[in-house]
């Protein structure tokens, strides 16, 4: 009789411990770039069917998830705008989505997005002022320029901050680490979970490693990742989400958080290469405690075919590159990537 008694306390305790378990946990999907079609320099640019196509097969993975997240990679104007000058052409694309493109986040439940990237200034400020304009009112949080660098928001009972970097000009910058490190103490100081965004790193297939040195790209120093992403959790992040190379890069965890050095080309619809490990990107969907402490993660694997558009790859060919990139660049973490995409700690 005692030893059923102590059975039926092990079951009672399993089932509470599961249920708790499962309330307790915070989940964050993160994905890499997203420029959704530009009207410029012509409308043949833009995706058909409004672009409600592009992210169509994988709309519900990404609104399972207390949070979701991606990288806007341009400005956001029906027309107008200064376009920027680019002494060469042949290296150097304007991105100007349609307004309306928008509306394919919210499709998708996208919550929060960064605008912190080389393109957010393609068409001056014009554009900057009304790419917050349109999210604004769309109800999709942002943050990256140095007119907003941090946002707060609340989802399940949960304040999330959001604070966003690049090197370029406007945005708050990837390179000023007392700067940065102010801004995530600040957050960390008013919200349950802290997400850090950079755009950083050289971009191409030639640049898949994380050096652990300062990156330069067509002269512009796009940052040390590797030592920006560790100060950044030092000083409070619970999650770090990269991108900018263009390509997908190794994952880490530091300190029981979740760092990703590179998320890829998510969504694109033209002038983006997509060819090779161009067109593979993982979504990321990072599972946390209610202040951020790390417990797993699952990678879905996408890929994408020019003109662009998203498809899970039944190949699974991007888990494959993070597993064996994160093996390489961090051989002294024991994070384990299965075949399907789990990302645990091992012992």
């Amino acid at each position: 009789m005692k030893t059923l008694s102590y059975i039926f306390v092990l079951l009672i305790s399993f089932v509470h411990f599961q249920v708790f378990s499962q309330s307790d946990t915070i989940t964050v999907i993160g994905v890499g770039d997203m420029m959704l079609g530009s009207n410029y320099p012509s409308e043949a640019y833009l995706p058909p069917n409004k672009g409600k196509d592009l992210m169509a097969e994988v709309n519900e993975i990404l609104k399972n998830a207390t949070v979701t997240f991606g990288n806007l990679e341009g400005t956001v104007l029906n027309s107008g705008g200064a376009v920027k000058k680019c002494s060469n052409p042949s290296i150097c694309y304007a991105f100007r989505m349609s307004e309306y493109l928008l509306d394919n986040l919210l499709t998708a439940g996208f919550d929060v997005v960064s605008i912190a990237n080389n393109h957010v200034g393609d068409f001056g400020e014009e554009g900057k002022k009304n790419a917050v304009k349109v999210l604004k009112d769309k109800g999709i949080y942002y943050a990256g320029l140095t007119s907003c660098p941090t946002v707060v928001f609340e989802k399940s009972g949960i304040k999330f901050g959001l604070v966003a970097f690049a090197p370029n000009n406007g945005t708050v910058n990837i390179n000023d680490l007392p700067e940065a490190i102010r801004l995530v103490k600040d957050l960390e100081s008013k919200v349950d979970i802290v997400i850090v965004s950079f755009h950083g790193g050289a971009e191409g297939s030639g640049h898949q490693r994380v050096t652990r040195k300062t990156e330069t790209f067509y002269g512009e120093n796009r940052g040390n990742v590797y030592d920006f992403a560790h100060k950044m959790i030092d000083a409070g992040a619970d999650i770090v989400f990269g991108h900018g190379p263009h390509v997908t890069r190794a994952m880490e965890v530091y300190k029981d958080r979740f760092i990703a050095y590179s998320l890829g080309n998510f969504c694109t619809y033209k002038q983006f290469s997509l060819s090779g490990v161009s067109g593979l990107a993982p979504i990321v969907k990072v599972f946390t405690d209610k202040k951020g402490k790390f417990f797993k993660a699952q990678l879905t694997p996408i890929h994408q075919v020019a003109p662009g558009g998203v498809a899970i790859d039944t190949q699974k060919r991007v888990i494959e590159v993070i597993r064996k990139l994160t093996k390489a660049d961090f051989p002294e973490v024991p994070l384990k990537i299965d075949n399907n995409g789990l990302v645990t700690v091992g012992k």
